[in-house]
């Protein structure tokens, strides 16, 4: 999604998890997909993987974690704080696929 000021977008990453491929991620911006990567160990990598090749005008990103949006978040807290974007991720989808469950 592209914010309506000059220079400031907002991506998004969409990170999946398959048991035999690793990890993969997909980034758009304004539903028409940018880049992608796949055959990542950790889920981590895979983030930094997708926000490594971002473009200057990025300022945040839009978290999905098997379809699920955990959130957005500045580049800078990505960078500082991978593992805790990512777990917050997991932790998020966990709890939407546990809710349809009940």
């Amino acid at each position: 999604m592209a914010d309506s000021r000059e220079g400031n977008m907002i991506v998004r990453i969409d990170i999946h998890h398959d048991d035999a491929e690793g990890f993969s991620y997909g980034v758009s911006a304004e539903h028409e997909t940018l880049y992608d990567g796949s055959g990542f160990s950790s889920i981590v990598n895979a983030l930094a993987s997708a926000v490594e090749g971002l473009a200057a005008e990025v300022r945040a990103a839009e978290i999905a974690f098997s379809g699920i949006v955990s959130g957005t978040y500045p580049l800078a807290v990505i960078a500082t704080r991978p593992n805790e974007v990512t777990q917050h991720a997991v932790n998020t989808a966990n709890a939407v696929y546990e809710a349809e469950r009940a």
